[in-house]
């Protein structure tokens, strides 16, 4: 019984992704335009960066490729993310417009249905990010430091860093039903986060460097698995590793969500 209903949803899933894609695609100069807009900004904020590596060689021991891995692999797992799930991150838009109380009323669990409703693409991001992580392994590649088995763990840690990502957006979300407006603190979980971890984190404090590993565990997206994939270091315990942070941010932010979901206080309350 219980697979199929897991299997029921997955089905709608799938048809509401279907609808709201098509909805997207209504005006395509719009998602074109968007696209290229989207992949530019990310490659001209890069090029920055590449500049100035390029000028001052190493950051702490960490080659322009190694950062650029860092970089494409955050972006990467960030678009699935943000792909998958991207009304996770505007509940707040619902709470505040009483949007929430029609998910409430449809016989779909709420977030099943919230993150259905404007599935996005993202090609330019999808474009930019596999861009940058192709050109750092290959020149990796090409210096000896990394072979071809270099690959499946870094798709591997993708969609580990994908749910990690996805769990600390929900959590954040989450006290939406507390405090209604929460974008200020996603600035600080999401976006800042995210923007820090593009570095290796040896640039950072030792007490930042804690908050990015243990508080917003950020750093299992990329630092962490590069270490182990470019370099070496840590062991073969770290994939393993990246998949149990994973699957408990998970659980930890669904357990957040629902018990939050009770204390929601409609608009028509």
């Amino acid at each position: 019984m219980k697979q199929t209903n897991v299997a029921g949803l997955t089905r709608l899933y799938i048809l509401l992704i279907r609808a709201s894609i098509r909805s997207s695609m209504q005006y395509k100069f719009n998602f074109i335009l968007g696209a290229v807009l989207a992949a530019f900004i990310q490659l001209a904020e890069f090029a920055m960066v590449a500049l100035v590596l390029h000028k001052f060689g190493a950051i702490h021991g960490w080659s322009l490729y190694e950062i650029a891995y860092l970089f494409g692999l955050i972006t990467l797992s960030k678009t699935i993310y943000r792909s998958f799930a991207n009304d996770v991150h505007h509940l707040e838009r619902y709470l505040i417009g009483g949007e929430l109380d029609q998910l409430l009323t449809r016989p779909v669990p709420v977030l099943l249905a919230l993150m259905s409703q404007n599935f996005r693409l993202m090609p330019g991001e999808w474009l930019q990010g596999g861009f940058i992580l192709g050109w750092s392994m290959a020149g990796m590649l090409r210096d000896g430091q990394i072979t071809w088995w270099a690959v499946p763990p870094t798709l591997f840690a993708t969609l580990t860093g994908a749910v990690i990502l996805f769990a600390i957006g929900l959590a954040t979300a989450a006290t939406g039903f507390w405090i209604t407006r929460v974008s200020e603190l996603q600035n600080l979980t999401e976006d800042a986060a995210h923007t820090a971890v593009r570095y290796p984190l040896t640039l950072y404090p030792a007490w930042m460097k804690q908050v990015l590993l243990l508080v917003l565990p950020v750093g299992f997206v990329n630092y962490v698995p590069a270490l182990y994939i470019l370099r070496g270091e840590l062991g073969a315990w770290v994939l393993p590793a990246c998949t149990a942070v994973a699957l408990l941010c998970l659980y930890a932010s669904m357990k957040f969500w629902k018990y939050g979901l009770t204390k929601y206080q409609s608009t028509g309350s």
